[in-house]
């Protein structure tokens, strides 16, 4: 199945939404937010691997500054709210160090709950040549209490076995599956066919993704969707500390949800305010979130080994 650019008409919907995108520091920005307003706090923070948007410095002073933002995440949550932190590597001299270790100690301090690490895989990256090419990032779920929104019934996949019965016991005979769908995994791919097999298999937003802008590490509407869907309600409050293009913000907007993005680039503020209005017009390219990945045919000519390298094979050679 070919991936097409794809346009909704959410216009009765977003009506029902509230939401707010605030322009400079996320810091400063948080101090003047009340206590507990938020269901859900989802971002893709700044990974200190220089990008235009951030000043690399030492891993230590990195995670000094995030520690203060987390602070104040903690204070915004609502007490059945959760926080979605998604992070890749920080990169030195050849050397990975893991962000989501470093992060989970700062989360603990605050006595926050890892329900999940969720990895998010996808297919296209940068190749490395002194290691693997990493293919994969991952999201720590926070939540605050024991007490918290998780909306199962949303995210459900098709059972694999729908007519499976228990064997013994009991319930002997009767069916041991829920009509609705099963629970996927924490390893997930795309809603029905790929949550089955869970991974989260999301394409990563690259050149020829619907939702491309300019900004270098936009992360995917459908990935945020998932969890807008299954740990906040209707009318819940949705707050992206980091908000770059937006895709927070318009992922709970299509949803009912209420959203707060706060962004220090004023280019990326008004891609976002673009994006937004064109959600409300029904022209925003999004990838729908039950659209399977593309995978070429044996017949495509990407997908078929070059005459180039069958001759190298031919004369032996590793040239």
């Amino acid at each position: 199945m070919k991936v097409k650019d794809m346009t909704f008409d959410f216009s009765e919907k977003l009506y029902k939404s509230d939401y707010k995108i605030i322009l400079g520091d996320t810091l400063e920005n948080l101090k003047k937010i009340e206590d507990g307003k938020f269901d859900l706090i989802i971002t893709s923070p700044p990974y200190n691997v220089g990008k235009e948007y951030e000043t690399k410095k030492s891993i230590e002073k990195y995670l000094e500054e995030q520690a203060k933002v987390i602070e104040q995440l903690f204070r915004i949550m609502s007490s059945e709210g959760s926080i979605c932190w998604q992070v890749g590597n920080y990169v030195k001299k050849g050397e990975i160090f893991p962000l989501d270790i470093y992060y989970y100690q700062i989360f603990k301090k605050y006595n926050l709950k890892l329900r999940n690490r969720i990895v998010w895989h996808f297919g296209h990256g940068l190749h490395a040549s002194n290691r693997f090419s990493g293919r994969y990032e991952t999201i720590l779920w926070f939540t605050k209490t024991n007490k918290y929104i998780f909306n199962l019934d949303n995210v459900r996949v098709p059972a694999k076995y729908p007519g499976k019965r228990h064997f013994k016991g009991p319930k002997k005979g009767e069916l041991s599956g829920n009509p609705k769908g099963k629970n996927p995994s924490d390893v997930w791919e795309i809603v029905i066919r790929d949550w089955e097999n869970e991974l989260w298999d999301i394409p990563n937003v690259k050149s020829n993704h619907p939702e491309k802008t300019e900004h270098p590490c936009q992360y995917p509407i459908e990935l945020v969707e998932r969890c807008v869907l299954a740990l906040t309600n209707e009318g819940s409050w949705v707050l992206d500390p980091f908000a770059g293009v937006g895709s927070t913000m318009i992922a709970a907007i299509k949803n009912n949800r209420n959203a707060i993005g706060i962004e220090k680039k004023r280019k990326y503020v008004e891609i976002t305010k673009q994006r937004i209005e064109k959600l409300y017009e029904g022209s925003l390219k999004v990838r729908p979130i039950t659209q399977p990945i593309h995978k070429p045919s044996a017949n495509d000519k990407v997908a078929s080994t070059p005459i180039e390298w069958l001759n190298l094979k031919m004369f032996g050679t590793n040239k």
